[in-house]
């Protein structure tokens, strides 16, 4: 991982990105870069040929700095397998004054999103609870954390009650791919529906702020261009894309129910193609499917003339535009997502280019180039999808950081120590 580790990021305007967040609307959510990659780009466990560090013994260089904060399980490849150990040195976590220190809830903490929003307000100090039925999630994205004070980590659905006490809740519980999400089309409604019923009511009860975050699915296949929040949309309610499309839609208008009834203070993300570490390698999105092809060195595959355009944000931009959304004054649904528009051929291309820009630097050998394919078009999959993010940028001061190109390298690695340590 030293490439990694020594890789400048730079961001849109050229300038090297060392911490992500900011500190706005009395909410300090800034945190530096190398602490958060110590967390996704390291291997959790020590090769058996090399004894573990003792975590009382000074790190002797940068690359060793973060690898104290983890837990010592050895990988023995001979066998192909892993002793894990309860004995782990957490990462170091703000200490807030009780004031200051919030109890928040993240529905879906286990999934690609949430486990990276967990990640940010632990290592801040504040008190963090995470609910998952493990659907999608995997309890390896945050198992970094169990056994913190400040860290629970309990296993159940949304779609049954559930009561705790808490300051803010984000809901971010529904599988968001289309092989999930289509795989029990029921469920995905349910989920949509009765599991924001269900936390709604919890915020409403305990007088939490809650935060929802819905999708760019809401504009279906979009007749205006770019979407604005005010468009209302284009969306099929009886096809096979409807019980995610319609379930958000649902969800949106139970949220701003209890907000005219019953005065919960709520927010509307609406959040638009986003990829990094962690994504399921299975879950048929785009960005993982080339990277994962391209790594393993099988074609690339693109359905429909690769003419459909997509616009792609990297994860620490969405927990930035979240968290800065969660504790502003903005109400209304406010789009969180990246302008810089591709079309899905030229992304193959640029995704071919950086996976194999990481295995020169990292001396891998490729038997042959990868080829693009292409492949006929899904039902209802939406020809153009970018965000109009005027209302973030005016009431958040967000905008996104990252590059396409830094954000995808970044995933590369993650995604090829993942096949190198042999789980994925």
């Amino acid at each position: 991982m030293s490439s990694a580790a020594t890789a400048q990021t730079l961001d849109k305007n050229g300038q090297e990105i060392k911490a992500v967040g900011f500190k706005r609307f009395g909410f300090d959510s800034e945190v530096a870069l190398d602490v958060l990659r110590s967390l996704y780009l390291r291997p959790h466990y020590a090769p058996a040929t090399t004894e573990p560090k003792d975590a009382a013994i000074k790190a002797d260089s940068e690359e060793d700095k973060f690898s104290l904060f983890q837990s010592k399980s050895i990988y023995y490849p001979e066998t192909h397998s892993i002793s894990y150990t309860t004995l782990s040195r957490f990462p170091p976590v703000k200490l807030l004054p009780p004031s200051e220190r919030k109890r928040i809830l993240v529905t879906g903490g286990a999934g690609f999103v949430g486990s990276h929003l967990v990640d940010r307000l632990m290592i801040l100090g504040h008190e963090v609870t995470v609910i998952d039925n493990f659907f999608t999630g995997s309890k390896t994205t945050v198992s970094h954390w169990i056994g913190h004070p400040n860290f629970e980590m309990v296993r159940h659905d949304v779609v049954e009650p559930f009561m705790i006490e808490c300051d803010q809740i984000y809901h971010l519980a529904c599988p968001a791919s289309p092989p999930h999400y289509q795989f029990n089309a029921v469920k995905t409604i349910k989920t949509s529906f009765m599991g924001t019923l269900n936390m709604l009511g919890l915020a409403k009860r305990v007088k939490a702020r809650f935060l929802i975050t819905s999708t760019s699915e809401v504009y279906g296949d979009p007749e205006v261009h770019p979407q604005p929040e005010d468009y209302w949309g284009h969306v099929n309610p009886i096809g096979p894309r409807a019980c995610y499309d319609e379930g958000k839609r649902v969800a949106e208008t139970l949220t701003y129910g209890f907000q005219r009834q019953d005065g919960v203070d709520v927010r509307v993300a609406r959040i638009f193609n986003t990829y990094g570490p962690r994504m399921n390698p299975a879950d048929g999105r785009v960005v993982s499917n080339f990277i994962v092809q391209a790594l393993k060195g099988e074609d690339m595959t693109v359905y429909g003339d690769g003419k459909q355009t997509r616009s792609f944000q990297y994860i620490h931009d969405l927990v930035d535009g979240l968290i800065a959304l969660m504790n502003s004054g903005e109400s209304r649904p406010v789009n969180i997502g990246n302008g810089d528009e591709f079309t899905i051929g030229e992304f193959a291309e640029l995704v071919r280019e950086i996976v194999e820009k990481v295995q020169d630097e990292d001396g891998v050998k490729r038997e042959r180039r990868v080829n693009i394919i292409y492949k006929p078009m899904p039902t209802d999959d939406p020809q153009k999808r970018r965000p109009d993010t005027t209302r973030a940028k005016e009431t958040l001061d967000w905008q996104p950081r990252w590059t396409v190109r830094m954000g995808l390298e970044e995933m590369v690695r993650y995604y090829k120590a993942k096949m190198e340590e042999g789980s994925l």
